[in-house]
């Protein structure tokens, strides 16, 4: 996301990149962040959380004005209120796996090596 930002920064398109993945951001580096530290997909908060989704919709609308160098990174100071975690491993795996097995074609492993 941070990349098409830049994109549209480069139009003249003022943006501000909502981020939950703190590490990526850093790297690609959007012209304004903001990086939320919730579970993937609650970049504003949990559902019906209306206060809180508008808080930062207000900070990250906030930082057009306030940032003054490309590049700038800005953590979201409230905390998730739950304990979260994000599939890892094996799990995710065979999540992909089940999930796509009806699109897959496995095909064998030939016994004799092919030229080339």
């Amino acid at each position: 996301m941070g990349l098409v930002c830049r994109v549209a920064e480069e139009a003249g398109i003022a943006t501000v990149c909502l981020s939950t993945g703190r590490d990526l951001t850093a790297q690609v580096r959007p012209p304004r962040s903001l990086f939320v530290n919730y579970p993937m997909g609650n970049n504003f908060g949990g559902p019906s959380d209306l206060d809180l989704q508008t808080r930062i919709l207000r900070r990250a609308l906030s930082m057009i004005h306030d940032a003054d160098v490309a590049g700038t990174l800005v953590d979201w100071e409230e905390e998730w209120p739950k304990t979260f975690a994000y599939f890892r491993g094996k799990y995710l795996i065979e999540f992909r796996i089940t999930a796509l097995s009806k699109y897959i074609k496995v095909w064998p492993i030939p016994k004799k090596r092919l030229p080339g």
